[in-house]
């Protein structure tokens, strides 16, 4: 439908299309009735043109209206009309419905009546990004699955598929009176020097998984489903999709595309310099480094926040900003340069339709300027200037030039150790001197001694700013000691120098944490995230992260590789200062208690395959001690114990039926293998079960009715103690409302009468004997620590019936508030929690640490330095020693 007012604009667009480019000259000589259009100031809409001729062959009609949504899509751009998306979208949406008809064209030819299935093409690029240029190729991929493609009688569906791809190509390429549909560039594929121009979907997948180039990830963020059998492209696209997004980047890959923007910056060196001849896509600050800069980023951080996988260069520059990764400013700046850039681009590309990026030179730049409507070719010049200023500025920031790191020639190493703050500057010296000569496998590489040198700088930095330089650099040796690559490592550090800031805090202060790097260096590609410093998630967030939909080993492998992530992140917290250690606390029980579900769930299932489920049953795990109470530290256990509802003598449904107490027994085994026993990701949790009825004399599970009765009857006071912090992690909603109902009812009372103040009383003084404190901060066993606390709450608890909480603080605070605790208890507690906690990370050894580390227990704390740290222990426990003999004098 026309817009019939008469737009001054649509016509002097025309007139200056006319006359200053040859390509849309010829063009409105073809096509007299939208000339006449443009002439009255009529712009016609553009989904009236994209159907050509309805009668004519396809390859005619899409040839006709490829010439009229040019010569539209000219004029509307010039007169302003059309902004940069508009016509992007106007011509990305006709590459796909030619690409489209073409592949449905060339399988009706070959086999009539057979459904367009089994062939599509993968857009690449601009046109996968919906960007496409105004002349411009299109760089599909063609692929084919054999099982769907129609063939031919006695035709290998491999022959089809590239008989289908040559003739779709034949369709959008050949020229005749009327032109041509699009280019075609087909090298995007895997190995193309090699393979056929359509590749089956599964050989496809495998050569992105194992064999792809860093390069082929970046053109993957742009990667859309374009044309064909869409819903076969879209599944490889999906299976493909971890290559594209990884959440432990290899760091080589940015290298790759930095070379990539430093070859092609070599290769076009006469369209380098700013002037007639610029290179406006491959120049210093053009087109390339603003597309690059947006994906250098979107492969560091889009693995961990699918809101960045955005195919648009200026929509994920919007993206990126708003999720903090690229100043608002810069981006806004790289979003006019680009809009700018391609809008010139198409200006160069109308004048003769060719697929040029060059600026001309002399006249013809004059011409391009005055087609965009600026007097000449120096207003055009000035009008670019700032921006490619501004682009080359924010790339070249990426990678900053060689000059401007540190020398590090022996002669200064020892002076620039010095400066940047290490005492011992001889014993880091030979340190690094040792690095460099190979010392160690993980550094013999000619790629890890590059990426050593290219860090360093940065490193020294980092650990010279460090609160214990000469600790982190003892504590950096021993974890490239135990690596066995150290290039990524080096190269995430490269790539985000904060990091080795926090880099240098961890080494400083946290061998637990170091020693877990050594382990597993991809942990420390966690903390590229900044999510990783805020609190996780809930349990149900936690678990669905936890879940693969591999098989059951993977999922085991799985898990690991999460919540060691998780716990490095938590535990780096602490070490930054990001979170306080309470909140870090719960964070660690909110991780376990995510993995027990998960991993029982898929252990229930792989063992249900073989043995069926028990009718009207179902497995309980319970937790107790600080798993229980929902407090955890970095190296706690899980005590744990298994109960199952239901008939203990029922029997299960499968094709190897058992008995039910035979069948959650080895079941429970299964469970407590999948938390504990180490695959190739590494150990996850110590699992401990004594404290189930009868200890290691009892089954490892016992039925509901079987444990109550044993609470009830046989339980001795330390196991009713055990059970004030018992906390049902696993089961449906009713199993576990069940147990908690056997719980509250034992606390109350429903148990056998005992001397509660007495036994207990005993029983911590034999454990004082035989678990004296290991270091003078043991702030769980030392006299008024963290066990005396506990012992005195529980006993309050069995004796009145009150305070009946797992969680130790919601227990004091409800203690308190019934007057059956002292005020001070509930910063008795939160002092004793936070340092176990902390120095469970700092000074595991419960030892005096250094002066730095002292610094950062007093600020966990949240106190002002370590003297009131110690004093206020020291009164704490003088509270809690207090407390305890009042508790235990009531029975005396």
């Amino acid at each position: 439908m026309k817009n019939t007012a008469y737009d001054q604009d649509v016509a002097d667009a025309a007139v200056r299309a006319r006359r200053y480019s040859p390509f849309l000259a010829l063009l409105l000589d073809r096509e007299p009735a939208l000339a006449a259009d443009f002439a009255a100031g009529v712009l016609p809409a553009l989904s009236a043109l994209v159907s050509g001729e309805p009668d004519a062959p396809a390859p005619q009609r899409l040839r006709l209206a490829r010439r009229r949504l040019a010569l539209r899509v000219a004029i509307g751009d010039l007169a302003g009309r059309d902004n940069l998306t508009t016509v992007t979208h106007a011509l990305s949406d006709f590459a796909d419905h030619a690409l489209d008809t073409a592949i449905r064209t060339a399988i009706a030819e070959r086999t009539p009546g057979a459904e367009p299935r089994g062939f599509t093409a993968i857009a690449l690029g601009k046109q996968g990004s919906r960007e496409l240029n105004y002349s411009s190729d299109i760089d599909p991929i063609l692929l084919f699955d054999p099982a769907t493609l129609p063939c031919r009688p006695r035709e290998a569906p491999e022959d089809a598929a590239v008989r289908i791809a040559r003739r779709v190509v034949e369709i959008l390429q050949a020229r005749d009176g009327d032109g041509y549909v699009l280019r075609v560039d087909l090298r995007l594929r895997p190995s193309p020097e090699v393979t056929p121009i359509a590749l089956s979907v599964d050989a496809a997948i495998s050569y992105y998984e194992s064999l792809a180039l860093p390069w082929e990830r970046a053109a993957f963020i742009r990667a859309r489903a374009a044309a064909g059998d869409v819903a076969l492209g879209e599944s490889f696209l999906a299976a493909v999709a971890p290559f594209v997004w990884r959440r432990a980047l290899d760091f080589g890959a940015i290298g790759e595309i930095r070379g990539i923007s430093r070859r092609i910056r070599d290769h076009y060196l006469q369209g380098q310099a700013f002037g007639p001849g610029f290179d406006l896509k491959r120049g210093r600050g053009g087109i390339r480094e603003v597309e690059f800069f947006t994906q250098i980023h979107q492969l560091i951080h889009g693995g961990r926040d699918p809101a960045l996988r955005v195919p648009d260069t200026r929509n994920a520059l919007a993206a990126l900003s708003a999720a903090g990764w690229v100043d608002p400013q810069e981006a806004a700046a790289l979003r006019a340069a680009y809009t700018l850039y391609r809008t010139i681009e198409h200006r160069v590309q109308m004048i003769e339709d060719r697929q040029t990026h060059t600026l001309p030179s002399g006249a013809a730049l004059d011409a391009v300027a005055q087609l965009h409507g600026v007097a000449d070719g120096a207003a055009l010049l000035d009008l670019l200037r700032p921006h490619v200023v501004a682009t080359a500025r924010s790339y070249d920031a990426l990678d900053p030039d060689e000059g401007d790191a540190l020398s590090f020639d022996a002669d200064h190493l020892a002076g620039q150790l010095a400066a940047a703050g290490f005492d011992a500057t001889e014993v880091a010296a030979q340190r690094i001197a040792q690095w460099r000569g190979g010392a160690y496998p993980a550094l013999r590489s000619a790629a890890a001694r590059a990426a050593l040198e290219a860090v360093l700088p940065g490193l020294i930095a980092a650990l010279g700013s460090s609160p214990d330089p000469q600790g982190a650099i003892v504590r950096l040796d021993r974890m490239l000691a135990r690596l066995s690559s150290a290039v990524n490592f080096f190269r995430l550090i490269e790539a985000r120098p904060a990091l080795g800031r926090l880099l240098g805090l961890i080494l400083s202060h946290a061998e637990t944490l170091a020693e877990d790097l050594a382990r597993r260096p991809e942990l420390f590609d966690g903390l590229i995230d900044a999510t990783a410093l805020d609190p996780v998630g809930d349990v149900g967030a936690l678990a669905a992260e936890m879940t693969s939909r591999a098989d059951y080993q993977a999922q085991l492998d799985y898990v690991r590789r999460v919540v060691g992530e998780k716990r490095f992140a938590l535990g780096t917290q602490i070490i930054a200062g990001a979170a306080d250690p309470l909140d870090v606390s719960a964070g660690y029980a909110r991780v376990a208690e995510a993995a027990i579900w998960v991993l029982a769930e898929a252990t229930i299932a792989e063992f249900a395959a073989a043995h069926g489920r028990v009718p009207d049953s179902e497995l309980i795990i319970l937790a107790l001690g600080r798993m229980g109470g929902g407090a955890l530290t970095h190296a706690s256990d899980l005590d744990l114990i298994y109960l199952f509802t239901g008939d203990y003598g029922a029997e299960s449904d499968g094709r190897k039926p058992l008995g039910a107490v035979l069948y959650y027994n080895r079941l429970a085994q299964r469970i407590s293998a999948a938390l504990s026993v180490p695959t190739a990701s590494g150990p996850l949790y110590e699992i401990d079960t004594r404290l189930r009825p009868s200890g290691t004399q009892g089954p490892l599970c016992v039925s509901l009715d079987g444990f109550a009765r044993y609470q009830r009857e046989s339980a001795w006071t330390w196991e009713h103690m055990a059970l004030a912090r018992g906390r049902p992690v696993y089961g449906s909603a009713e199993a576990r409302r069940a147990v908690a109902a056997v719980i509250d009812a034992v606390l109350r009372g429903d148990r056998p009468t005992r001397d509660i103040i007495a036994e207990a009383t005993a029983m911590r003084a034999e454990m004082a004997v035989h678990k004296p404190p290991v270091g003078p901060l043991d702030a769980k066993l030392l006299p008024g620590g963290l066990v005396d606390l506990e012992f005195a709450v529980h006993m309050v608890q069995l004796e009145n019936g009150q305070g009946l909480d797992p969680n130790l603080r919601v227990a004091i605070a409800a203690l308190i508030a019934a007057g059956k605790a002292p005020p001070e208890l509930a910063g008795a507690y939160d002092l004793l929690a936070r340092l176990l906690v902390t120095l469970r990370l700092v000074a595991p050894d419960a030892h005096v640490p250094g002066v730095a580390t002292q610094d950062l227990i007093a600020r966990a704390l949240g106190m002002a330095d370590w003297p009131t740290v110690v004093a206020s222990l020291d009164a704490i426990r003088q509270d809690v020693s207090r407390w305890l003999a009042l508790v235990e004098g009531i029975a005396a």
